[in-house]
């Protein structure tokens, strides 16, 4: 007999999932809003009427199409606590799209003399294609997703996207939470107390609406006593923002700008892909049997439409499947969470929140699942190549150490400019940090892939690892001399910038020489 069938669509627990899935989604919007409009001055109408709409609307079909898969797999199974697989904004690569690809991208079309709109147009544009690139990758994909995980490791797939949480996605949203210490970080510690010590709440409420409401009320209550000093500001006006999400091909006209930021887009994508493999046997593990090419598909076309739609942060599905599960949070919590995200994109109440809630209220569930994403990096990984996994974090970190010295608020551009071409003792620090850290997700993948062969004993596998480095090396797909990190060819670079190009391409060709060596030492003593 098939209980499911007769089950109620919805269960009072659903709520704490709907509530968890909202806060998600709406800290990660937060963060994107707040770094493209407070950190590099994007208009922000364009970001509340342009890009919340398709981007939410993503969201919304994504929730949707899982809920009716939840709902066949209960019907299939017999099972009543069958758990929706979550769906929302992702945060990692939400975050990476503003910090490396639309916020650079709008200050250098500023630069090029396009006037504030023309150039906040083009990187929507370029944000749009963007989607649309990672969406029909990933569409691909989604048909050999077993293949890629086969032949990328483990330690380097989850090593690069743990090194995005732990430095943008975790250690950023921290500085914000710190800019207002008395309200951010007593909702850090409710965060950490509820879903890391699975402490008890009161009346068994959800911890992520616990920590809102305390960080929250410390705010509204300590702010206007002066307490907060200048980290509070009174809430703005409520405005209603209603903007359509219809399909456009202005994607087109972004889809050249895309060239430059292909070394961080395709992995974008493809970490997403790999996800929702991981998390489809995460539920599996936790007793909803998903089809994984479904899972994948969904997500795919979810990002594929919000960016031709005006999105430009991706879809993905959440890694905390079992986590809803445990809430008591069943099929009917995927269908409340989309259709409130959705309508909040088209009725703007969702940039009205992102408005009026500070990121310090918002910003510890980012710091949390940044935790979660590093931890998982560790414990999804077998512990001889636990080395392997700190190693892919350098790079990330050379990149996030970048984005701070190359805000002009820091370093003013001509000063910037001087000591990146300072060649008087070697190639320069600063450039270092920059051509270390641009297309930092290949080089993490790459840098803990060789090391992931050299322990398992793999010395050719290993040098030719090292010689596709190399390779990527020479043309900007990781370690671009430019600090934008453009692709090029080498033979037109500036003779200073070609010299330290040929200089890491040959650091990986001699590296790759001497693992050969080791390789055939080994042969000849086995012979």
């Amino acid at each position: 007999m098939n209980i499911a069938g007769r089950r109620s669509f919805f269960v009072a627990s659903d709520f704490n999932g709907f509530l968890g899935l909202l806060v998600d989604n709406l800290s990660v919007m937060a963060f994107l809003a707040t770094a493209l409009i407070g950190i590099f001055g994007f208009p922000a109408d364009i970001v509340y009427t342009r890009m919340f709409p398709g981007t939410a609307l993503g969201v919304l079909l994504g929730n949707l199409a899982y809920t009716v898969m939840a709902r066949r797999v209960a019907r299939r199974t017999g099972r009543v606590d069958t758990t929706a697989m979550p769906l929302g904004v992702d945060a990692p690569t939400s975050i990476g799209m503003a910090l490396l690809v639309l916020g650079p991208a709008f200050l250098g079309y500023k630069q090029s003399g396009m006037d504030e709109h023309a150039a906040a147009i083009a990187t929507w544009q370029l944000g749009m294609a963007s989607l649309v690139v990672m969406g029909v990758l990933k569409t691909v994909l989604s048909f050999f997703g077993s293949m890629v995980q086969r032949h990328v490791p483990r330690a380097g797939l989850l090593g690069s996207i743990a090194g995005i949480a732990l430095v943008l996605m975790g250690f950023l949203p921290l500085v914000e939470i710190m800019k207002v210490p008395v309200v951010g970080f007593a909702g850090l510690g409710v965060v950490l107390y509820a879903l890391i010590a699975r402490g008890r709440m009161p009346w068994n409420l959800p911890g992520v609406l616990v920590a809102f409401a305390v960080s929250l009320s410390l705010y509204e209550v300590l702010g206007p006593l002066g307490w907060l000093g200048h980290g509070y500001h009174a809430m703005s006006a409520w405005q209603w923002r209603v903007a359509l999400p219809w399909p456009t091909l202005q994607w087109i006209h972004g889809l050249p700008l895309t060239v430059p930021y292909l070394p961080l887009i395709l992995p974008f994508g493809l970490l997403m892909v790999v996800g929702g493999i991981n998390v489809t046997e995460s539920a599996r593990a936790a007793g909803d049997d998903y089809n994984t090419r479904d899972i994948l598909l969904v997500e795919a076309l979810a990002t594929l439409i919000a960016g031709c739609c005006g999105g430009v942060a991706q879809t993905t599905p959440y890694i905390g499947q079992p986590a809803y599960r445990a809430m008591g949070a069943r099929i009917g919590y995927t269908l409340i969470a989309g259709i409130v995200i959705g309508l909040g994109g088209v009725f703007g109440y969702l940039s009205n929140l992102v408005e009026m809630l500070p990121l310090a209220v918002l910003a510890p569930i980012l710091v949390f699942v940044a935790i979660g994403i590093t931890t998982q990096a560790f414990e999804a990984t077998p512990t001889r190549y636990a080395t392997a996994v700190v190693f892919s974090f350098f790079p990330a970190i050379a990149r996030m150490v970048a984005i701070k010295l190359g805000d002009p608020t820091y370093v003013a551009a001509d000063h910037f400019n001087a000591l990146y071409n300072d060649a008087s003792q070697g190639i320069s620090e600063l450039a270092v940090i920059n051509v270390l850290g641009n297309g930092f997700i290949i080089t993490s993948m790459i840098w803990a892939s060789f090391l992931v062969a050299m322990i398992d004993g793999k010395l050719g596998r290993a040098a030719s690892i090292v010689l596709l480095g190399g390779a990527l090396t020479l043309f900007g797909v990781i370690h671009s001399v430019t600090p934008a990190g453009n692709l090029y060819l080498p033979w037109l670079l500036d003779p200073l910038s070609r010299a330290i190009a040929l200089q890491f391409a040959g650091a990986y060709l001699v590296l790759a020489a001497v693992l050969l060596g080791f390789s055939l030492q080994r042969t000849r003593k086995l012979v």
